[in-house]
């Protein structure tokens, strides 16, 4: 297959792709990449896969792909593909929850300065790198590397990018809870949706509507969660996006939840810890089980929830999750001081505030712990953050 036919099989998959006709579009790539002897035709159709494949949230074969994908930028001897190629592995790694070597493969490309394809491509790595120090719980380091993916986006006027990041700082914002911001960034998206949208892929306006919802549940505005929510999984079922159908079904199990509906809840988390563990968010499987432990304590099945805190604790110890390890310590503090088992509830207590201090999770002006409950937060140029009160 010479190179004309190359470009022509890939727009022909792209077409297919962009119509909903995934599998078909997967076919006619995978025969491409099979026949074509055009390295940097190879290059563009496993790109295609690569992007293909997370949405489907098949990430070990994103993987894959990008593992082949370096192979051919080295054959094309180019900077710029080698960039490239290092930041699908990064973000394969992410969307697989391996952070330490998404953090290290995203170093790997801020070394590799190329030339002007490299320093737009800047802007994703520092995300990317981003959502991995938040997956670890590291906040300053998250937030710095949000600030630095957010300059280049507006260096670049890049308002895909910018929209990807409000969404990470929606996320950001949510965990340490203060959830004015966690509601302002997902808006802000979705006004760059709206505005500069026309011809994007609807993944960016369900990806907004999610975080909206999030925050708007955090808010107690049940209603307006549930809204934003549906609109999400409407999209995310149209596209077959498996790992946002996986989130918007966590996050209607925890509206449920907060209407103490907790027989509506249960079978939510179920099919979101289903797809969740198909897919590999081990992430997303400690949201759902603390989102169960909570129901059996709302059941007073103290038992049960201390059972769903054991697998949690397991996932979030392997991951390196140190919020989850606090929320899980939080949550056993609850259930032995009910229980009256004093030890045991002096251990988590302990733990806790480990926790805490190991994520510098403490405000410099008031000295009071952040994350505890809904506070407005500053944070100061050098990305360390304060309650504004």
């Amino acid at each position: 297959m010479g190179q004309d036919q190359t470009k022509h099989q890939i727009e022909k998959g792209l077409h297919l792709y962009q119509s909903n006709q995934t599998e078909k579009a997967l076919r006619v790539w995978m025969r491409v990449l099979e026949k074509s002897a055009d390295p940097a035709g190879r290059f563009r159709v496993l790109g295609c896969l690569i992007t293909a494949h997370a949405e489907m949230g098949r990430y070990k074969d994103m993987l894959k792909f990008a593992v082949v994908q370096i192979d051919t930028a080295r054959e094309l001897e180019d900077p710029d593909y080698l960039t490239e190629s290092y930041l699908n592995l990064a973000r394969s790694n992410e969307k697989l929850c391996e952070f330490q070597k998404t953090i290290s493969y995203c170093k790997t490309c801020l070394n590799m300065q190329g030339t002007t394809v490299s320093l737009q491509l800047n802007g994703q790595v520092s995300l990317s790198m981003g959502n991995a120090f938040l997956g670890l719980s590291i906040f300053q380091k998250a937030l710095e590397c949000f600030e630095k993916a957010l300059r280049y986006a507006h260096n670049n006027d890049d308002k895909m990018l910018e929209c990807r990041v409000c969404c990470s700082l929606g996320n950001f914002y949510t965990q340490i809870k203060d959830y004015e911001k966690a509601l302002f960034f997902p808006c802000k998206a979705a006004e760059l949706v709206n505005d500069y949208g026309k011809g994007w892929s609807l993944k960016y306006r369900a990806m907004s509507q999610y975080h909206m919802a999030v925050a708007y549940r955090k808010l107690g505005r049940l209603a307006d969660a549930m809204d934003c929510c549906e609109e999400s999984m409407k999209i995310a079922l149209q596209h077959g996006d498996r790992p946002l159908q996986a989130l918007c079904l966590l996050c209607f199990a925890d509206i449920h939840r907060s209407r103490k509906d907790v027989q509506t809840a249960f079978p939510r988390y179920d099919a979101s810890m289903s797809i969740m563990t198909e897919i590999g968010n081990r992430l997303g499987l400690i949201q759902v089980l603390l989102g169960v432990t909570k129901c059996w304590m709302i059941q007073k099945e103290l038992d049960k929830a201390l059972e769903s805190i054991e697998k949690a604790q397991e996932l979030a110890e392997g991951l390196g999750n140190k919020l989850g390890l606090l929320k899980l310590h939080c949550l056993c503090e609850r259930i032995y001081r009910t229980k009256e088992q004093q030890r045991e509830l002096r251990d988590h207590v302990v733990k806790f505030h480990e926790c805490v201090e190991e994520m510098e999770l403490y405000c410099g002006m008031c000295g009071e712990s952040i994350g505890e409950k809904n506070n407005q937060l500053q944070a100061l140029p050098c990305s360390h953050f304060f309650h504004l009160k």
